[in-house]
């Protein structure tokens, strides 16, 4: 059980990282493939030149990031489960979806990069096409995994908070023992509770309001995620023992 939560503990700052490295170095070394107005000849030239770098820009943002996603699942539902077993089992099945989903658009891009890359030579039109396919699969799954991830959020979260609630509760006799008292110890702080509610109610709406290639929500949730993931892990790492 120590060995877990320390194990979520770290998981959640790599994925804090992950985020924050992927962002960084999409907002520079890689912001020309973000321009909506480049050529499909001059995305395949600045893609065969920075190859490796889009390479492991793809494997930290997915792949490095949905690995970590499942031991922090794992862990987050083996904190809440003794307080809140329904909820906590609800979110944690999100959870796993949304690392599932995360992994998948990693592979998609990383092997239909290199599909395109060793197409665009032989066939520039087909291989235009099949970019525009791969980007528009990729939304769609990048447009899901984001609510599944703000569901994840805000049912931990409210799980969290039940348990608060729960521990909070009057012993019924003085001197008896309450069975509601025989609880872990705070699974989260009621603020990163509150925080992380807050965050996924707000994500998950603004994901069905706004259109799918709106930035807003993911910017909104990439941002949000950053901090929360790193006081959880924090959290988790002070306090691996629950009971």
């Amino acid at each position: 059980m120590r060995n877990l939560q320390k194990s979520g503990g770290l998981a959640a700052l790599v994925s804090a990282a992950s985020y924050v490295f992927a962002i960084g170095l999409y907002m520079t070394a890689m912001a020309p493939m973000g321009d909506p107005n480049l050529g499909i000849g001059e995305y395949f030239a600045f893609y065969g030149e920075h190859r490796a770098i889009v390479f492991v820009w793809t494997y930290s943002m997915y792949i490095i990031h949905g690995g970590s996603l499942i031991v922090l699942v794992l862990a987050l539902r083996e904190r809440l489960k003794e307080a809140a077993p329904r909820l906590s089992l609800v979110a944690a099945g999100l959870g796993f979806a949304w690392a599932g989903f995360v992994l998948l658009s990693g592979f998609i891009n990383l092997w239909g990069a290199e599909a395109l890359a060793d197409l665009h030579p032989k066939n520039p039109g087909l291989a235009e096409t099949l970019k525009e396919v791969i980007a528009m699969v990729t939304l769609g799954i990048d447009s899901s995994d984001k609510c599944l991830g703000a569901l994840w959020i805000g049912l931990s979260c409210l799980a969290a908070l039940t348990a608060l609630k729960a521990k909070a509760a009057p012993k019924a006799l003085p001197g008896a023992v309450h069975p509601k008292a025989i609880l872990p110890t705070e699974a989260l702080p009621k603020a990163l509770a509150v925080a992380g509610l807050g965050l996924g109610a707000a994500v998950f709406a603004l994901g069905l309001a706004l259109p799918a290639n709106d930035p807003s929500a993911s910017f909104a949730f990439g941002i949000g995620t950053i901090f929360w993931w790193l006081f959880l892990g924090l959290h988790m790492l002070r306090r691996p023992e629950l009971a």
